[in-house]
């Protein structure tokens, strides 16, 4: 099986956001653990944008952060359960972009 076959697999193979310009940021770094996401703010999933795509924080705690992805990356995720330095917040420069 080819790469571009397994891709095709997966639930939404093409999102309709370009989530590719979005900056990968590990969960080691400094910026994604100092960040700090509040309920309705637009986020990604840091390490891998792609695969989670953009969502809405519907619920924190102090460790924890709720997100609702709405099946807009590749995996087709609707809500997960992150701890925080997974998920940033996208940046100015890059929403009218996306």
């Amino acid at each position: 099986m080819k790469l571009t076959e397994s891709i095709l697999n997966f639930p939404n193979p093409r999102p309709a956001f370009r989530l590719e310009l979005l900056p990968v940021i590990p969960p080691f770094f400094r910026r994604a653990r100092m960040n700090w996401v509040g309920r309705g703010e637009l986020v990604y999933y840091g390490p891998a944008p792609v695969y989670y795509g953009i969502g809405e924080v519907v619920g924190h705690t102090d460790r924890y952060v709720v997100v609702d992805f709405r099946g807009t990356g590749v995996f087709g995720v609707h809500q997960e359960i992150m701890e925080r330095q997974y998920v940033l917040p996208i940046p100015a420069e890059h929403r009218g972009l996306l």
